[in-house]
């Protein structure tokens, strides 16, 4: 569909992984054929991988000036969120009521979070710390003996509590104090979406570090200091870490499942909706992941940039998994491919398994921000003086 100006109008509504990979992959793919729109609810972009490290001060949730990001890529930064879509007519509609023409439109809002476990603490990244800090200041102290970290039901991308309690032990036996770990998950064993080799990897460092796993328990709540199983015997712990469960953002115009997650095929397209896409942890893709989310940006940015005229052959999305363990000493790098007939073919090493080896492995994204790492902040506003 001709759009109202020469070049092919690309709106993004996102300002995460999967926007800023799209964003850039488009205008590496289609060049000055797209004119690229940017609408985002945020001034910034929040890299947060790494605030899992911070209460071990071992690394820093970064942030970025998204409209400088927008910018540099040649791309306008609406500041705003998207509330509605009329796909027959190319107009998506602004929480502000603002009417937007699209040839092309990418759903990236990512997900919200929501507490899935009463009673623990909710730990959702850089702005959960002090909270975490406080615990391991207790803990180091004595003052805590048993800690508990909790994988809710139907979370898919466990790693950050394991990173959590990985580092735990460590700073522990580091100063020389006793306590209980527990991690207590709902996978039949522990980080099993990366296949055999990478679950037996980490099983291998939990051992290492004394950590109790308890595999296939559902946690219901956390009261009085005991961690209550459905079904099962409640396991006492003085202080409980848990991740958040994922729902998806509903959008009027858009179907989606239960749970407002977006159905899409292999390049992102929306079945029903012509020249819309999704990509990142809005969809229903079961693995909720920054790389993951990357990939199929990727695969809607070549269809998009194929509609837009550029030379370009369409790559569907082919999951590849990849994850960097923080542990407190050496890392862990995972790697799994997960789709095209290759199921949980996996790989566990101490060395980088690829590159750039960084938490999040975005083919244009990560790239872009290291040339960019000068607009990089720490999360609460001081320069990191780091890249991401």
């Amino acid at each position: 569909m001709a759009g109202r100006q020469d070049r092919y109008h690309v709106l993004i509504a996102g300002g995460g992984v999967a926007a800023l990979e799209a964003m850039v992959a488009l205008r590496t793919l289609a060049e000055d054929r797209v004119d690229i729109e940017l609408l985002a609810p945020d001034r910034d972009f929040f890299y947060r991988p790494l605030a899992v490290a911070e209460p071990f001060g071992t690394g820093k949730a970064l942030r970025f000036d998204l409209r400088a990001l927008a910018t540099g890529c040649g791309t306008r930064h609406r500041l705003g969120s998207l509330a509605a879509i009329s796909a027959p007519k190319h107009r998506a509609t602004t929480g502000h009521g603002e009417s937007v023409f699209y040839d092309a439109l990418l759903l990236a809002m990512g997900a919200r979070e929501f507490i899935a476990v009463p009673g623990a603490l909710t730990y959702r990244g850089n702005h959960d710390s002090p909270a975490f800090s406080r615990i391991l200041a207790e803990t180091l102290r004595g003052e805590v003996k048993t800690l508990a970290f909790v994988v809710p039901s139907r979370v898919t991308w466990p790693l950050p509590l394991y990173e959590l309690a990985l580092q735990t032990a460590t700073r522990l036996e580091d100063e020389g104090v006793e306590a209980r770990i527990v991690l207590l998950t709902p996978e039949e064993t522990p980080l099993i979406v990366f296949g055999r080799e990478g679950s037996e990897a980490v099983a291998g460092l939990l051992a290492d570090k004394a950590i109790e796993l308890l595999c296939g328990v559902h946690v219901e709540k956390v009261h009085k200091g005991l961690v209550h199983l459905v079904p099962g015997v409640p396991v006492p712990a003085e202080r409980v870490i848990a991740l958040p469960g994922l729902r998806g953002i509903p959008l009027s115009g858009v179907p989606a499942d239960n749970s407002s997650f977006v159905h899409v095929d292999a390049l992102g397209r929306i079945k029903g909706l012509e020249d819309v896409y999704a990509a990142g942890d809005g969809t229903s893709f079961p693995v909720k992941q920054g790389g993951l989310a990357a990939q199929m940006a990727d695969a809607a940015a070549s269809a998009i940039a194929e509609a837009a005229g550029a030379s370009v052959e369409p790559a569907p999305f082919d999951p590849v998994l990849r994850g960097l363990l923080l542990t407190g000493a050496e890392p862990e790098y995972l790697r799994a491919e997960l789709g095209g007939g290759r199921m949980y073919a996996s790989t566990a090493a101490d060395s980088p398994l690829w590159w750039p080896a960084g938490k999040i492995a975005a083919r244009y994204l990560s790239p872009y921000l290291a040339e960019h790492a000068d607009l990089a902040f720490g999360a609460f506003g001081q320069r990191s003086g780091a890249g991401a």
